[in-house]
């Protein structure tokens, strides 16, 4: 799994579109190996990403669960200690 794909479902305030698309753009990255297509791939690169992110959307739609959301602020929080604690430097 690529490091940069964040868990979206089940968070508040729900995930945003950017948030969506940027996950897309990210899983599309990690399949094709590029960061940035040539001009000769863009078309594909561009139309991947926008299915992906209506798959995304459809997806993150008809999940359910019965636990509670997660606060998106508490969650940030604990993965930038969870950096600190992992980069530091002693």
């Amino acid at each position: 799994m690529c490091r940069n794909i964040k868990t979206l479902f089940n968070f508040d305030p729900p995930a945003t579109d950017d948030e969506i698309r940027a996950a897309s753009l990210q899983f599309v990255r990690k399949l094709s190996g590029f960061q940035a297509p040539s001009r000769a791939n863009e078309a594909a690169f561009s139309s991947a990403v926008d299915e992906i992110t209506a798959c995304a959307h459809r997806l993150l739609e008809s999940l359910s669960t019965s636990a509670a959301p997660r606060d998106r602020d508490a969650f940030a929080s604990k993965a930038r200690e969870r950096a600190r604690v992992r980069y530091s430097r002693e």
